[in-house]
């Protein structure tokens, strides 16, 4: 039987305009290195990043909405450091009231409200 056996890229919406913002947050305070979108697609605008082996595209949504459920889920080396880079930057961080084994969670949103998950494995 045929089946997926990999992510390739995740793909999440932002408006119009905005990749300074994505590119502050997703770049310079989560650390994400930008790629260079195909030629064919940079005219669409939007930013791709690399994140280990996988990608996160952010796509123009001209109807956009942010998402509050639907969220990725970054694992980062220390989420504390990561934490109190966002809270100076103004962002909102939640430590996560329900504890998992191995790992350490916190939420916050990006800058155009989409819900973001960030995780320590221990």
């Amino acid at each position: 039987m045929a089946r997926a056996i990999a992510l390739d890229h995740l793909q999440m919406a932002m408006p119009r305009g905005e990749e300074a913002a994505a590119r502050d947050f997703y770049g310079r305070l989560l650390g994400l290195p930008e790629i260079t979108k195909p030629q064919a697609l940079a005219t669409r605008g939007g930013l791709w990043f690399e994140c280990g082996p996988q990608q996160l595209h952010l796509g123009v949504e001209e109807d956009f909405r942010s998402a509050k459920k639907a969220h990725p889920a970054f694992v980062v080396d220390d989420l504390r450091a990561v934490a109190r880079n966002l809270e100076a930057d103004g962002y909102r961080v939640v430590n996560d009231s329900v504890q998992l084994k191995g790992c350490l969670r916190a939420f916050t949103e990006d800058p155009f409200g989409n819900r973001v998950e960030l995780i320590q494995v221990t």
